[in-house]
Formats: C-alpha cells, sequence, structure tokens
C-alpha cells in the first residue's frame, strides 16, 4: 500500500490557509492589486521570516481579503474539496472565521451557505464526505462569537458539523472562552478548540475542562506527563498538523508525533492550511513516513481511529468503517 492507496479523513483544515493560487491571483487582479504571481506566493506561503504562530496568522490577510464574495467563496470551498477528493480524501472537515468575510456587504448566513455549496458540489461530483466548522476568533467580542455558535446551530445538520476556536492562542487564554464552549454544548453543538500550539499545557487543559474530544494540535502535552496522560485517558483526539507546527516553531526538534502515537494518544493527520504552508495530505503522510518510524499501516489506523471522533451521525461513520474494513482484508 501507498500513500496514495490510503483512503484519508482530514479533520483540520483551514478554508482561507487554502485558497487555489490561481484563483488568488486572478482575483487579485480583479480587485486591482498588481501582484506578480512571485509577490504573491510571498504574501500566501511561509518563508524565512515566519518565527511563530503569530507571523503565520498573518499569511491569512491577503485571502481573507480576497474572499469576501459568495463566489469566490464557493468557488475555493469548492477546489479544495475537489482536490482532496483526488487525494484520495474520503471524509474532510473544513474550517474557517465567517466574522473574516464581512467587509463586502455579506452577512453571516451569506457567507456560510457560500462554502456550504461548495462542498456539496464537490459532494455531488467527487462523494467526497464532510462539512464545515465554524470558528470563532481569540481576540473577538464575544457578541461575535455568540454570533458564530447561533449561526452555527442554524446550519447544523446542512453543511455545518460543529465549530472551533482559533487565533492567537499565545495573547488570548483559552480560559477566557469557556462560557462560550458551555453555551456551545448546551445547544448541541460539537466542537474542537485550537489548544497546546503557540501556548502551555494550561491552554490544553482549559480546552479539556469545557469537554471538547478534539483538541486543534495539542502537541505542547509532550511538556507535561501529566496532561499527556489525561489526553489518553480521556480518550482525547489531537488533530496534528507536522509541517504547520515547524513553520509556526509550536516545536523545536524532533516532531512528537511519533512518541505521541505510540504512547497511546489518538491522533488525527492534518495539514492545517495547504497553501499558507505549501503542503498536501500526500506530501504531509510522506513526510512522517520519512522523518519518523511510523509506517503505512500506522498511518491507516490514524485515519481508522479517527472515525468515533468526527463530527458525523451514525450512518457517516459506519460507512467510513465499512470502507476501511475493506481495505484491511
Amino acid at each position: 500500500m501507498t500513500v496514495e492507496d490510503i483512503p484519508k479523513i482530514v479533520l483540520h483544515l483551514h478554508l482561507d490557509g487554502s485558497i487555489d493560487i490561481n484563483d488568488a491571483f486572478k482575483w487579485a487582479l480583479e480587485d486591482g492589486i498588481n501582484y506578480t504571481k512571485k509577490d504573491l506566493l510571498k504574501e500566501l506561503q511561509v518563508d524565512e521570516n515566519v518565527k511563530s504562530l503569530n507571523d503565520y496568522l498573518e499569511k491569512f490577510n491577503l485571502s481573507c481579503k480576497l474572499l469576501q464574495t459568495c463566489r469566490r467563496l464557493e468557488q475555493t470551498s469548492y477546489n479544495l474539496f475537489m482536490k482532496l477528493a483526488k487525494l484520495n480524501v474520503i471524509y474532510a472537515e473544513v474550517r474557517f472565521a465567517p466574522n473574516k468575510h464581512l467587509d463586502n456587504n455579506l452577512n453571516l448566513d451569506d457567507v456560510v451557505i457560500s462554502v456550504i455549496n461548495g462542498f456539496n458540489k464537490a459532494n455531488l461530483e467527487m462523494g467526497i464526505m464532510g462539512g464545515i466548522i465554524l470558528c470563532m476568533m481569540r481576540g473577538d467580542t464575544k457578541e461575535d462569537n455568540l454570533n458564530i455558535i447561533n449561526i452555527a446551530k442554524k446550519y447544523l445538520g446542512k453543511g455545518v458539523v460543529g465549530i472551533d476556536l482559533a487565533g492567537a492562542e499565545a495573547i488570548y487564554p483559552t480560559r477566557d472562552y469557556a462560557s462560550l464552549f458551555k453555551y456551545a454544548k448546551s445547544e448541541g453543538i460539537p466542537y474542537t478548540i485550537h489548544a497546546g500550539e503557540a501556548a502551555s499545557v494550561d491552554s490544553i487543559n482549559a480546552a479539556l475542562d469545557v469537554g471538547t474530544k478534539r483538541i486543534g494540535h495539542g502537541i505542547r502535552c509532550i511538556d507535561d506527563n501529566a496532561t499527556e496522560k489525561r489526553i489518553i485517558d480521556e480518550e482525547i483526539l489531537l488533530e496534528v498538523c507536522v509541517t504547520s507546527n515547524y513553520q509556526t516553531e509550536a516545536i523545536s526538534g524532533k516532531h512528537p508525533i511519533e512518541k505521541l502515537y505510540k504512547d497511546g494518544v489518538k491522533i488525527n493527520i492534518s495539514t492545517d492550511n495547504d497553501t499558507v504552508s505549501n503542503i498536501d495530505i500526500n506530501k504531509e503522510y510522506e513526510k512522517i513516513l520519512n522523518e519518523t518510524n511510523l509506517d503505512i499501516n500506522d498511518l491507516l489506523e490514524c485515519n481508522i481511529g479517527s472515525i468515533p471522533y468526527i463530527f458525523a451521525n451514525n450512518e457517516v461513520k459506519e460507512r467510513l468503517q465499512r470502507i476501511y474494513k475493506e481495505i484491511r482484508k
């Protein structure tokens, strides 16, 4: 079995961080932004000047500026899910922050529906399963983030599958958002939380304290045996993005994915941002195989182990389990 042969489940992927380069170039010209392709890539992709998560997040500025129409949002969503399907991704949850796309008189309904439409179109053409996660943002007002929870509730089961908290983790502590997740839980909205990427294990424990079963990144648990044990004991899934973690300098030295996996931490392998990180899921798998002692079967098991954690109904989970059962024969 090769990397290409593995049916993949991707759970941590940002829409605006994965904008199609050719579309971005075309739309920039439409908006009177006269970039060369080289200049465009400098704006959208990491380079040697990226030394932290905050530097990395600046690479979203242009894509968010370009994604301010329904047509562009739908096209970007469609392109991304189509690309994933061609890489043998059979289930994907793509996330984005709707409040970042309201500069051109769109409302939250316009934005969310457009991204759902792009997914639905790809689903019809390629059969890829999945949905959309809506991100609250660290640093946004409580009212703005409450609006995200409420719009997620409105479209839950209609393309939206859950919510997230993203942004500058080191500046805006996870604990400050506990009441929002308590509200989301009361409304029956699934959630994952970025934690333990740019901040300490305190951020991870704050996420666990509000009942999340999934953590975006979470790799700083390697710093504290008690926190790692808690993740194992509570059967928490970490959405791990190796290339991105190197680029944001969330880790130094060898990435801990192999140790975490062998310790019994449940891992989903994702890419975070295909365009910003200049990566795709197959390249990410190859990187892991080249840099660790994990093998193809380990990567396959990461996908199978992700199934109970996807934000989908039992019918979808059972369908995925059947696919992997056939692969294991």
